[in-house]
C-alpha cells in the first residue's frame, strides 16, 4: 500500500461520521412533543375541558409550547412590538431589543402607557431610566425569569442591570447594527454580530437572532442555523448514551431532518403548526422541556445540570386567548 492510499485512507476514516447512540429517553423526546402540540390545539379548542392530556406530568407541570413563535411572550413581541409601528431598521431594531432585553410583556405595557408610542427617535436615557428605576423601588420586577441576564456594571458603570442595558442599547445603535443586520448573508453572521457586544453570550445571541428574524429585518430560514442553549445540551445527554462524533447543533439538525421518520416509524400522528414542520429552534427548545420532563419520567437518567425536579407547577389560569399571529412572509396566518 502507498503512502498516499494511507494517507487516503486516513482521511476517509477521520471523517467518518460516527453516528449518536440513543437512549431511553429518545423516544420520550418524539412522544412528548406530539402530545405536547395535542394539548397546544386541545387548548383553542373552547369545547376542550382540562385536563388536556392523560398523561398526568403534562397535567401537573408547566412545559413551553412546541413551537416557540407559539408561546404568549413570542407572540406578543410579533404582534405588538414587532407589526406595529414603523418598519425602519433602526425603529424596528430599537423596539425588538428593547422588548427582548427585559422579555416582560408588564415591563413594555408600563413603558408604553408612560411615554406613549416607543420610538427609538423620541428615546432619552433619563426618562426610560427613572420610570424604570421607578418600578424597582415598588418592588416591581422588570426582567423576565426565563433568561439570566448579566448586570453589565463592568462594562457601563451603571450601579443598575437596567442603566447598563439602556446604554447596551445605545452603543448598538450607534454602531449601526440595524443596518449590518440587514446586510447579513445569513443567521450565522446575525449571531456573531450580536456575539461581539459585551453582556451578550452564545444563548442569547441566537434567541435575539431569531427574534429579528420574525421581522422584515432578516428573512432567512429557521433551519440554516441554530446553536444549542444550556437546557437544550442536558436535554441531549439524556436522549443519548453516546454522541459518536455529533456535536450539539449537529444532533438538532439530525432531530429536525428526521422528524417525518420518526414519527412514522413511533405511530405518531403529528399535528403541526397550520403546515409549518418543526424547525431548528423548535427542536431546540424541546430538548430544554424533555429535560425537565424527564426529571420526573426518566428520574434515573442524569443529565448536565443534575437537576431532579420540574420548579414550575401547571395553574390554570383565566388569561386572555391568544390570537395568534405569526409572520406574514411564512404564509400561514391564513391557514388559522
Amino acid at each position: 500500500m502507498t503512502k498516499s492510499t494511507l494517507r487516503s485512507n486516513s482521511v476517509l476514516i477521520f471523517n467518518k461520521k460516527i453516528k449518536p447512540k440513543p437512549s431511553i429517553v429518545y423516544d420520550t423526546y418524539w412522544n412528548f412533543l406530539a402530545e405536547r402540540q395535542n394539548i397546544f390545539f386541545k387548548r383553542l379548542n373552547k369545547n376542550e375541558k382540562f385536563p388536556w392530556s392523560k398523561d398526568p406530568i403534562l397535567n401537573d407541570y408547566k412545559f413551553t409550547n412546541v413551537y416557540r413563535a407559539t408561546d404568549r411572550v413570542s407572540q406578543y413581541l410579533i404582534k405588538n412590538v414587532i407589526y406595529k409601528g414603523s418598519q425602519e431598521p433602526d425603529e424596528l431594531f430599537f423596539r425588538i431589543i428593547l422588548f427582548k432585553i427585559f422579555n416582560k410583556i408588564s415591563t413594555w405595557e408600563f413603558l408604553e402607557e408612560e411615554l406613549g408610542e416607543i420610538t427609538f427617535k423620541n428615546y432619552a436615557f433619563f426618562k426610560y431610566d427613572k420610570l424604570l428605576s421607578e418600578l424597582l423601588k415598588n418592588k416591581v420586577s422588570i426582567y423576565s425569569a426565563a433568561y439570566i441576564m448579566a448586570s453589565g456594571k463592568s462594562n457601563f458603570d451603571y450601579e443598575r442591570k437596567h442603566q447598563n442595558h439602556l446604554k447596551l442599547i445605545e452603543v448598538m445603535l450607534k454602531n449601526n447594527i440595524a443596518e449590518k443586520i440587514r446586510d447579513a448573508k445569513n443567521m450565522d453572521e446575525v449571531f456573531k454580530i450580536f456575539l461581539s457586544y459585551p453582556t451578550i453570550g452564545d444563548f442569547l445571541a441566537y434567541q435575539y437572532a431569531i427574534d429579528i428574524n420574525y421581522s422584515s429585518l432578516t428573512n432567512f430560514s429557521e433551519m440554516e442555523f441554530v446553536k444549542a442553549g444550556p437546557g437544550a445540551k442536558d436535554g441531549i445527554i439524556k436522549c443519548f448514551k453516546d454522541l459518536g462524533n455529533y456535536n450539539f447543533e449537529d444532533i438538532i439538525k439530525m432531530m429536525a431532518d428526521n422528524q417525518f421518520s420518526e414519527f412514522e416509524r413511533l405511530s405518531i400522528s403529528f399535528k403541526n403548526l397550520w403546515g409549518r414542520d418543526l424547525q431548528l429552534i423548535d427542536c431546540q427548545n424541546v430538548f430544554c422541556e424533555v429535560d425537565k420532563y424527564s426529571r420526573v419520567f426518566h428520574p434515573d437518567i442524569i443529565g448536565l445540570s443534575n437537576r431532579t425536579r420540574i420548579k414550575q407547577k401547571f395553574i390554570l389560569k383565566d388569561k386572555n386567548q391568544i390570537d395568534y399571529f405569526f409572520p406574514p412572509k411564512w404564509g400561514i396566518n391564513e391557514k388559522i
